[in-house]
């Protein structure tokens, strides 16, 4: 099935004009979601605005926004006059310049996009520009509206097409030194840099995501599943605390050479279980519809 466009534009180069679609390349559509429900009947809980001073409901058409100047004190915002301050929305992909893909700082980087030809007479003209983005090996930085907002956007080639990452402003990305501040220099010694070395050798991979299994979204599932079916409901053992020892020994084990000082007990590993955690009785799921899937659904991605 065919990706829908979230945004159709232009890309533009100067006087190259290409029109362009975008579709979303991220999507957490696939997972789980659980909603408010009463716990009494199972009826959906939904959400009312109410007053914070009066306790009294507000009705959307009552509803605005407000930035706060003080406790309590607010400058009300009218959607009209933010609509009339926000720059001109003319879907365009404004490129200002190009960098070397090397100079990209990921940190920046905020939610992926693919960028296609809008239809089949802008081919030519997308192919020129992401040919040439290839063979010089640069990315494009972009200037636009998406999602009534002013964005920069960097543009790089992939495959066929292009992949468009929107950007964090500078304001909006801490700085690393603040996090970094209280790291002292530190000389590391030659020995453990050659042992660090060799387990990283014997560690090396290559990036398949296809490999990565979201633990937590499997670990829902099967408890969403085991209540569908009246099923004792999984339960992981908590992980035990990890053991101290001193890093020349650490690094030692994980290269698989003796260890450096004599008597140093290693952590047990295959240690019995000493008695059987009791059983408690399954639980029936209280369903909201009528059915009984034996799985929980998942929304499709859009």
């Amino acid at each position: 099935m065919a990706m829908r466009a979230i945004w159709k534009g232009f890309l533009k180069v100067n006087e190259v004009v290409c029109p362009v679609a975008l579709f979303t390349a991220a999507s957490t559509s696939d997972r789980i979601v659980f909603h408010t429900v009463n716990r009494e009947t199972g009826h959906p809980v939904r959400r009312i605005y109410v007053d914070q001073e009066t306790g009294e409901p507000v009705p959307k058409e009552d509803q605005t926004r407000g930035y706060e100047i003080g406790p309590d004190e607010y400058v009300v915002v009218e959607p009209e006059e933010i609509a009339a301050a926000v720059p001109h929305n003319d879907k365009t992909l404004d490129v200002t310049g190009f960098i070397p893909c090397q100079q990209i700082d990921d940190v920046y980087f905020d939610r992926p996009y693919y960028l296609a030809p809008a239809d089949r007479h802008a081919l030519e003209a997308f192919a020129l520009l992401r040919d040439g983005m290839k063979a010089a090996k640069v990315a494009a930085l972009a200037q636009a509206i998406l999602f009534r907002r002013a964005r920069s956007v960097l543009v790089r080639p992939s495959d066929n097409g292009l992949i468009a990452t929107t950007l964090s402003f500078d304001y909006e990305v801490r700085s690393a030194r603040d996090a970094f501040s209280d790291i002292t220099p530190t000389k590391t010694k030659p020995e453990m840099l050659e042992l660090a070395q060799h387990i990283l050798s014997t560690k090396a991979g290559k990036f398949d995501p296809s490999e990565f299994e979201d633990r937590y979204e499997a670990a829902l599932g099967e408890v969403v599943k085991a209540k569908l079916e009246g099923r004792e409901l999984p339960r992981v053992k908590a992980p035990e605390g990890a053991k101290v020892v001193d890093l020349m020994t650490a690094l030692r084990q994980s290269a698989g050479v003796a260890d450096a000082a004599p008597g140093t007990k290693r952590a047990r590993t295959d240690a019995p279980s000493t008695g059987k955690a009791p059983k408690k009785p399954a639980t029936k799921a209280k369903t909201v519809k009528r059915g009984s899937p034996s799985a929980p659904r998942r929304r499709k991605a859009g």
